[in-house]
């Protein structure tokens, strides 16, 4: 058997035990999601998701892709096992000397920027651009996970699917379209030498049926401003999810009173593709008109350079750069500076 559980606390509720699976040998092998997502009805679905993972990662398509893939051939023959602990960080533990661990550091470098985060893999820490652990602490409370199948939309390095195996998910199925946090991945899966149920495909959410209904909860945490169409966004959300299914939506918001929404003129905090910005009263109006109750508002933080800065394994420019000079209150462009809200909501 193989366990997730946090640490010193190996028997402790929260502890989920999963039967060893063979040792990760191929690249984006997801054999296991799609036999269940067949036997769960979902044929149809399969065929189109196998056609576009194998459109998504030809290394003819992607310039870097051929490199991250002999790193991943690369990497030390070593196993362990995972643990998600206290301090918020996911972990492969095991015994290593000190000449694997100072390659393992080399070929996860290789790998930058690491944006989601932390981890540690073998004593190594990767401290990466967000404090993501801060975000599933403001998270972990508010959702239902013991027993449940998780879609995670924009899931970067499925890092916060491995907190969701610990609290007791069933599976998680990851969505992310950037091939390099599809290849963290997959150097945390080929590290912990088994195949738990936590995958991460190389797509965006436009892969999702109109009423696909698979899910107990679905997560999106950090799109919504990025889509053109937020209530589509909304919508594909809520045709992913079961009856009486849960959501979880975390956006960027303005903080303002009533129904307002606001659109960047240009650039906001230095990205290109940022379109709506709603306040939380809009949010909310968005979610009901979309077919969704009880909806609820978990959090609402200001994101801080302590949340978001650069680090030796993300060293582009980050928080601190994309805020106005001598005023944390605003961005560069001159827009309110970041703050993110946190809702969960049902689907009818």
């Amino acid at each position: 058997m193989f366990f997730v559980s946090s640490p010193g606390t190996s028997r402790n509720p929260r502890t989920k035990l999963y039967r060893s699976q063979p040792v990760k040998t191929s690249l984006f092998n997801f054999d296991a999601l799609f036999g269940w997502l067949r036997e769960a009805g979902h044929s149809a679905w399969v065929d189109e998701l196998q056609q576009s993972c194998h459109q998504a990662t030809d290394v003819t398509g992607h310039g870097n892709l051929e490199g991250w893939k002999q790193c991943w051939h690369n990497l030390p023959a070593i196993e362990g096992h995972f643990e998600a602990r206290a301090d918020g960080r996911v972990a492969i533990v095991g015994q290593v000397s000190a000449d694997v661990k100072n390659q393992l550091r080399s070929d996860l470098l290789n790998f930058r920027p690491w944006r989601k985060g932390p981890f540690d893999l073998f004593g190594t820490h990767i401290d990466t651009e967000w404090r993501s652990d801060w975000k599933w602490n403001r998270l972990s409370d508010h959702v239902e996970l013991r027993d449940r199948n998780v879609l995670d939309v924009g899931c970067g390095n499925g890092y916060f699917g491995w907190h969701m195996l610990a609290a007791g998910a069933r599976r998680v199925v990851g969505l992310d379209p950037f091939l390099l946090f599809v290849m963290q991945h997959e150097v945390i899966r080929k590290l912990l030498g088994a195949e738990l149920p936590n995958d991460v495909l190389p797509l965006g959410d436009d892969c999702l049926p109109e009423r696909l209904h698979a899910f107990d909860v679905t997560v999106s945490m950090g799109v919504l401003y990025h889509r053109t169409s937020p209530v589509e966004h909304l919508q594909a959300l809520y045709g992913s999810l079961k009856r009486d299914g849960q959501l979880v939506l975390e956006t960027l918001v303005i903080d303002a009173a009533g129904e307002q929404v606001l659109m960047p003129d240009g650039r906001y905090a230095k990205m290109r593709n940022v379109w709506f910005i709603p306040s939380v009263d809009m949010l909310k109006k968005w979610l009901r008109r979309t077919g969704f109750h009880e909806v609820k508002v978990v959090d609402v933080t200001a994101t801080t350079t302590s949340e978001q800065r650069s680090t030796d394994w993300m060293t582009f420019e980050s928080l601190s750069d994309f805020l106005a000079s001598g005023d944390c209150s605003r961005t560069i462009e001159g827009y309110p500076a970041p703050v993110r809200a946190m809702l969960t909501a049902r689907r009818k």
